[in-house]
């Protein structure tokens, strides 16, 4: 097999560039599965910058970075949490399926996904890369996670990938999202699902008013509250606050968080005496 010799002799080059060998046991434990060809592990970690650096430093063709181990990553693991969740939610439509996949795929719960695993301190990056923050860069991240997802199909079939997606990619992410589904979220968009919802009960129309902003410029935390109003004319009347690190992400929390009074409150909108007079109750997410 050409291409495997060539893996090989990738892993071979990199041996004699990396003196010290990452502890690869520990990160197939986080995988929940031990690879019988490491190099296919080793491939799914090398990143093009450090294949195109060997490559030039040995007047050879580059032979070996993740990126085809990625594409097939990818279906494989639409396939799966298609698979896992047609299962688990019978009593869902396609557009519903369609929705939670495309969360639980996202660039960003999959490097969400990578940090769980401590996915980037294995990544395998050339010399001028190793100190540009690369190893912490979202999409370099989810782009590995899928490639890895790719090279434990080709070692071990899709029982390995199954078993990690249950408990890694999907786990109580997933849970959240149905719970958000059921609650009429938009899964992510709590603005608009918000708005829906309102309209749909002819209650009024959300507004979103800025209380206070706090911090440093580089790490500025914003409160805002979100107000229902039933007349333009009107002070409106507070159904939650949020907090984030944008007034944006805010108010997606103060949404959020609106939904969810919504849903378990009988009386419907809350009343102002309910609302703290400064922090949002509950734990807020770091976003």
């Amino acid at each position: 097999m050409a291409q495997n010799q060539a893996v090989r002799d990738l892993v071979k080059q990199q041996s004699d560039e990396v003196r010290v060998e990452p502890a690869w046991a520990e990160l197939e434990t986080s995988l929940g599965h031990e690879f019988l060809s490491r190099e296919l592990l080793v491939h799914a970690l090398t990143h093009r910058s450090l294949a195109n650096q060997l490559a030039n430093e040995h007047k050879e063709k580059a032979a070996g970075d993740n990126e085809r181990l990625e594409f097939l990553g990818d279906a494989v693991l639409n396939l799966v949490v298609a698979e896992v969740l047609f299962a688990s939610h019978p009593e869902w439509q396609e557009g519903e399926l369609t929705r939670v996949r495309a969360q639980l795929v996202s660039r960003q719960h999959l490097a969400q996904v990578a940090v769980a695993v401590e996915l980037g301190q294995y990544l395998r990056l050339s010399r001028g890369e190793e100190h540009s923050g690369l190893r912490r860069k979202g999409a370099v991240l989810s782009n590995a996670m899928e490639a890895v997802i790719g090279a434990m199909f080709l070692d071990g079939g899709l029982e390995p990938v199954r078993a990690f997606v249950r408990r890694q990619v999907m786990g109580e992410a997933a849970q959240q999202l149905a719970q958000d589904l059921r609650s009429g979220a938009a899964l992510g968009d709590y603005k608009s699902a918000l708005q829906e919802r309102l309209q749909a009960s002819r209650a009024g129309m959300p507004v979103y008013r800025l209380k206070r902003a706090s911090g440093p410029e580089h790490r500025k935390r914003f409160l805002v509250e979100v107000l229902l109003k039933k007349d333009a004319h009107e002070p409106g009347e507070p159904l939650a606050r949020g907090t984030g690190r944008s007034k944006k992400v805010a108010e997606q929390d103060a949404a959020r968080r609106a939904l969810s009074r919504l849903a378990a409150s009988p009386r419907g909108p809350a009343a102002a005496e309910d609302l703290p007079t400064g922090a949002p109750q509950g734990k807020t997410a770091t976003p």
